[in-house]
């Protein structure tokens, strides 16, 4: 019985939304559960999935809060961008 933990930011994929959606988190579960199927042939019914969403105030990427590290990747793409011209 595999159990499967998906953890996302708190964040919408959309500037209106705060979260994951529940047709998002459904989507979610049904891929995972296909996934395990199909390369381990767990049956659908055998699996668990659990999607724990994470505040992005405690979710850090290449050493810094995410916040920081987006920010940075974000100028150094500007920076990029404007050294191309």
């Amino acid at each position: 019985m595999p159990i499967v933990t998906v953890q996302v930011t708190r964040e919408g994929t959309t500037p209106d939304r705060s979260s994951v959606t529940a047709e998002e988190k459904a989507a979610i579960i049904a891929g995972v559960s296909q996934v395990m199927l199909d390369v381990l042939n767990k049956p659908l019914e055998s699996t668990y999935v659990v999607i724990e969403e994470v505040d992005l105030d405690n979710w850090g990427w290449g050493g810094l809060p995410t916040a920081v590290y987006r920010k940075a990747l974000s100028e150094a793409s500007s920076d990029r961008g404007r050294a191309g011209k």
